[in-house]
């Protein structure tokens, strides 16, 4: 349970950024509520995989889904460039993430 607990924080990582990037500068109401909203559900989360998941793989997991998240939201939903560089680095966290579960 405590991994379905830390996938879903990760995706409420994600949902929380975009949110913060749609409220420009929390300026709009509506994106600024929901990011407040995924922030709170997903440091819980977090919270509760940490009851039986290590610190470090637990953190390490959450900010990585966060991250690519992020970045492939970024890509696809904003039209953020997209270079050999950032796929490398974005695949390189996602090595990081597997090694660190498979530890």
């Amino acid at each position: 349970m405590a991994w379905i607990f830390l996938f879903l924080a990760g995706i409420l990582e994600i949902a929380w950024a975009f949110a913060m990037k749609e409220s420009q500068g929390f300026t709009r109401l509506v994106p600024t509520l929901i990011m407040l909203g995924a922030m709170v559900a997903s440091f819980g989360l977090l919270s509760l995989s940490m009851r039986t998941l290590p610190l470090g793989t637990s953190y390490m997991i959450w900010t990585g889904i966060g991250a690519v998240g992020a970045f492939v939201v970024g890509v696809w939903f904003l039209g953020e460039a997209v270079s050999v560089q950032r796929i490398i680095a974005a695949l390189l966290i996602v090595a990081g993430i597997f090694t660190m579960k498979l530890a």
